[in-house]
């Protein structure tokens, strides 16, 4: 599977990201701008001692992703999708994508017939964290793929 984080904010999702990546055998991108530094020292300061074996691309935009990956299996992820994420038919190496914590995705992107949102109780909360949402959905796909076998 792959995990794309579109503008994460928060190094620490970013960080648990990763270790699903590692969990999981998927690949983790990172699309530009970051809001942290991916340099040694902030990630031994974030204790991310795993972070040099986690399968990561850190991409300038999403376009740039795109174009390196063009038979890419797209899901938008956003808690404004009309479609939920137990109707998805995922196979391996589908392309997970998750916006920035404080804004989410596009709006024209959470639209799409690829678009899925995690079920939740009507009026129960807003969002769920992104590292929460990201292993929620990380691992039905694989379950659904039979990647985890």
């Amino acid at each position: 599977m792959n995990i794309v984080l579109i503008a994460p904010e928060i190094p620490h999702n970013a960080g648990a990201a990763g270790r699903l990546a590692l969990a999981t055998g998927s690949t983790l991108h990172l699309v530009k701008p970051l809001g942290f530094s991916l340099d040694e020292k902030a990630v031994r300061r974030a204790g991310l001692d795993y972070w040099n074996e986690v399968d990561l691309k850190v991409w300038d935009s999403f376009d740039h992703l795109l174009e390196e990956n063009p038979d890419a299996r797209l899901w938008f992820l956003s808690t404004k999708a009309k479609t939920g994420l137990w109707e998805a038919n995922f196979q391996k190496e589908d392309f997970l994508v998750f916006g920035r914590e404080s804004k989410g995705l596009p709006e024209e992107w959470t639209q799409r017939a690829n678009a899925l949102c995690i079920p939740m109780l009507p009026g129960s909360t807003r969002s769920l964290n992104l590292s929460t949402a990201i292993s929620i959905v990380l691992y039905e796909a694989c379950r659904q793929a039979g990647s985890l076998d």
